[in-house]
């Protein structure tokens, strides 16, 4: 009991600890960029790993510039975090395979199948979505065609490392299965946040191409 209640006490301490850096790490921008990252979060399900994200990449590169550019962002964070799990996991089923761990082995060389897919995937959509901004912003069966294959990779990509991270459930989990668990479901969860803020530069897209329609009517 005492071993639960302090991992409880470990977990809620590393959410306030988060939530704080994050916070923290926004004020140093000013107020529109701030702004802009927390409302653009708002529409995703891990929102305070998605403002963290964002914000780190602000620290770098000093600001982002509109939904495309948020869009390449998100992205490009998931497949940075995708290809890390990847390498982790190829070289922990190499070692499992040497150790003959069968029942790890096999589990640990299905996940990374997985993520390699969504690494793939990844791959793909920021390819293509780079292509989305060559077309400008008006709206035609073209570009729409590539907002579809963006959409459908980083879903697949989401699908793929969600089953990494379900076929763990339910098993009795060694420190190393726990470690596997968590970077995929970090992989899953930017995952999910990359595909709600392309979904939100493709609505915006959209959006913008009707009012343009409808101002250039007589």
């Amino acid at each position: 009991m005492a071993q639960i209640n302090l991992t409880l006490l470990v977990i809620v301490l590393s959410l306030f600890v988060s939530s704080v850096l994050v916070k923290s790490s926004l004020a140093k921008h000013n107020p529109q960029t701030k702004s802009y990252i927390e409302s653009s979060c708002n529409g995703t399900l891990y929102q305070d790993l998605c403002i963290r994200c964002l914000a780190k990449y602000v620290n770098n590169y000093s600001t982002i510039d509109g939904p495309h550019h948020l869009a390449q962002v998100a992205l490009s964070v998931s497949f940075s975090r995708a290809l890390h799990t990847k390498g982790y996991l190829m070289k922990l089923a190499k070692e499992l395979k040497t150790m003959k761990n069968k029942r790890e082995y096999l589990t640990v060389e299905d996940c990374a199948n997985q993520i390699t897919d969504s690494v793939d995937q990844l791959n793909q959509a920021i390819k293509e979505l780079s292509r989305c901004s060559q077309r400008g912003s008006t709206i035609n069966d073209d570009l729409l065609w590539h907002i579809s294959n963006v959409e459908t990779w980083v879903s697949t990509a989401l699908t793929d490392a969600s089953s990494c991270v379900y076929s763990l459930t339910g098993i009795r989990m060694s420190k190393r299965m726990t470690a596997i668990k968590v970077k995929a479901q970090n992989v899953a969860e930017v995952t999910s946040n990359a595909l709600a803020l392309f979904r939100r530069y493709a609505l915006s897209s959209q959006k913008s191409t009707s009012r343009t329609t409808k101002n250039s009517l007589p």
